[in-house]
């Protein structure tokens, strides 16, 4: 067939590869159809692709925060709420079923954005990567950004699907307290709890997650199968929340405490989710988690972890003199069987 006196010719594969096409593109000799070079695009076939590849990392940690908080505030509500007569004939679970519920969270929002984003759904291991494994620093105020946001839309849906059962429990419809029914979604201690107390029982809580975290993802140690990491911080979360839980709520993650804790002040607890216990909220569930993350990354890089990622094994000068004297005896050596002529 012919088209304006002309032939179709099928491009030939040096034509091809002479094609100047963006890194994002492959171009496949199958893929000529008619005479026409119809280009294949591997990573970016569409304009919404082109964006998406430049927030998927960020999205994911929205997505994988956002899971975290509708399971965790979703059976702190379940459990509190339903045990009120008026809500729910029968008990919808003890304190056990909330160690359980966060763990799943937990575990389900790492597999959602684990393989896209690292899986961190929170800002103290952010922060940890960032200052002790070369994270990449520009990628931090991101992904904080995107953890906070995720976990106040997750309280959002949340609150959204119980908020006629709180209304019950309250008294009435509008009538909200602190710490009262806002401890359903952010965390407050018990009333004989000191300051200091408070602050380490948080600090304690998120070194030893950060522990565990390094542990697990260190190819040195008995790390899991592929794919398994989130069946470990199952166990993890669920053995913080069955220790270390009942004083403090166990925040361990600064973004699931505060984004919460905004969703509550933005549908009416007001400003008084941030004076409880004068500004509780930054100095326990922000400044302990990160204090503890930071700590607990230190103790396991510095007595435990030997690869090259983290800045505590970084080599010296003496070290890097000797790598470069050994490179360039490997590079003068003669290899076996060449005769010198």
């Amino acid at each position: 067939m012919a088209s304006n006196g002309k032939a179709h010719q099928t491009p030939s594969k040096e034509e091809i590869k002479d094609v100047d096409l963006p890194e994002s593109r492959t171009v496949h000799t199958n893929d000529v159809v008619k005479g026409n070079l119809t280009i294949h695009y591997t990573l970016c076939p569409n304009k919404w692709a082109r964006w998406r590849r430049r927030i998927r990392e960020p999205a994911a940690e929205f997505l994988g925060t956002m899971v975290l908080v509708l399971f965790g505030n979703g059976v702190v509500c379940q459990v509190i709420l339903g045990s009120n007569p008026a809500v729910a004939a029968a008990p919808k679970g003890d304190y056990l079923s909330i160690s359980f519920g966060w763990a799943v969270a937990a575990a389900l929002g790492v597999w959602v954005c684990g393989g896209i984003s690292g899986g961190h759904i929170n800002p103290a291991v952010t922060l940890s990567l960032a200052v002790f494994r070369r994270f990449p620093w520009k990628k931090v105020p991101v992904y904080m950004f995107a953890q906070l946001m995720g976990a106040l839309c997750g309280a959002a849906c949340v609150y959204a699907t119980y908020f006629h059962a709180i209304d019950i429990v309250e008294g009435g419809r509008g009538i909200r307290t602190v710490p009262g029914t806002a401890s359903l979604f952010a965390t407050y201690a018990l009333p004989y709890m000191t300051s200091a107390s408070c602050f380490f029982n948080e600090f304690l809580g998120t070194a030893l997650l950060l522990i565990v975290v390094l542990a697990v993802t260190d190819k040195g140690n008995l790390s899991p199968p592929q794919g398994m990491l989130p069946l470990v911080l199952f166990f993890t979360v669920f053995g913080i929340g069955a220790s270390f839980g009942m004083q403090t709520g166990y925040a361990i993650n600064p973004a699931r405490d505060l984004g919460p804790r905004l969703l509550t002040a933005m549908v009416g607890y007001g400003g008084q989710v941030f004076t409880f216990r004068s500004q509780y909220w930054l100095w326990c569930a922000i400044l302990g988690p990160f204090s503890g993350a930071l700590v607990g990354s230190l103790v396991y890089d510095a007595f435990v972890f030997v690869g090259s990622e983290s800045i505590l094994n970084i080599p010296n000068a003496t070290a890097r003199a000797h790598h470069e004297r050994a490179r360039r005896s490997a590079r003068d050596k003669i290899p076996a069987g060449i005769d010198v002529v």
